[in-house]
């Protein structure tokens, strides 16, 4: 099995940012992705200096930054929340350039199968301007998997065709919210992936994907249509998806994100021993 390397969402240990990047080299991880929409991470509060300081940081450790987090929430369906919304965006990958991080990530909303659609045509022409502007720093503005099925999503790619758009794939996603398989996922999208998420878990029932990625889902309880379960506990096939990707030659990272759970660092823990035991 090829060898991947593991990355941690760094933002998952609960601690301070920069705590939570000594944490995930400590324990054994290749590399970090970090939240960077607002708070301290976020553009506008990191200062040249800033910048400067988590640079050496990460090669004092010997690990790098995966990719950027720049997940807003709810996407961009709304064309009049967009101006906003693609401003900080550039932002983000500005942060990315500067870092010398090749990937920003973000979830983009639900993909309509209606091309011809309003909110086809909005999420389209807001995505292809992130990319291009992407492309002009060499940075991938990545797509997250999830509200949609593969096939979906990867004709929404194809329309907007640009070198600077990707996909972080995360295999979870698909299990819980499209009911869609990771493997074919991998082959659809193969041209696309440039990060991925090492993520399990189940859906408890169908759900709507609108009401998981424009808000609904984000409240204090549980969602009733899905569970995030710890790395093999869950519906993805893990050998046949690493061996998918190792199919389709991806080098990149297998960043652990973990978001529920009284015991995040643990879990992170438990879940690149997986990772390490699967790659053999």
């Amino acid at each position: 099995m090829k060898q991947f390397k593991i990355g941690v969402m760094s933002d998952g240990f609960r601690l301070p940012p920069l705590d939570g990047i000594r944490k995930a080299a400590q324990i054994g991880a290749e590399g970090v992705q970090i939240y960077t929409v607002r708070g301290p991470m976020g553009p506008d509060e990191m200062t040249a200096a800033k910048r400067a300081e988590l640079r050496r940081l990460v090669a004092d450790l010997g690990i790098v930054i995966s990719a950027l987090c720049g997940d807003m929430g709810g996407g961009f369906h709304d064309a009049a929340q967009n101006p906003d919304k693609i401003a900080l965006s550039r932002r983000i990958v500005d942060l990315a350039a500067d870092l010398g991080v090749p990937v920003v990530t973000t979830h983009i909303g639900v993909t309509p199968e209606d091309r011809p659609c309003a909110t086809y045509q909005t999420m389209l022409a807001a995505c292809r301007e992130l990319a291009d502007y992407a492309a002009g720093k060499r940075v991938t503005f990545a797509v997250e998997t999830g509200p949609e099925k593969a096939v979906v999503l990867k004709q929404f790619l194809d329309d907007i065709h640009s070198p600077g758009l990707g996909v972080n794939l995360d295999p979870a996603n698909l299990v819980m919210v499209s009911a869609d398989d990771p493997v074919q996922a991998v082959h659809t999208l193969k041209n696309y992936i440039v990060h991925t998420h090492a993520k399990d878990g189940i859906q408890l029932a169908p759900g709507s994907a609108v009401a998981v990625y424009h808000g609904a889902a984000a409240t204090s309880e549980p969602p009733a249509e899905f569970k995030e379960v710890p790395l093999g506990e869950g519906k993805v096939d893990w050998p046949r998806y690493l061996a998918a990707l190792a199919g389709i030659g991806y080098k990149g990272f297998l960043t652990i994100e973990r978001e529920v759970g009284p015991d995040p660092a643990a879990d992170i823990a438990k879940a690149i021993q997986f990772l390490r035991t699967q790659m053999g």
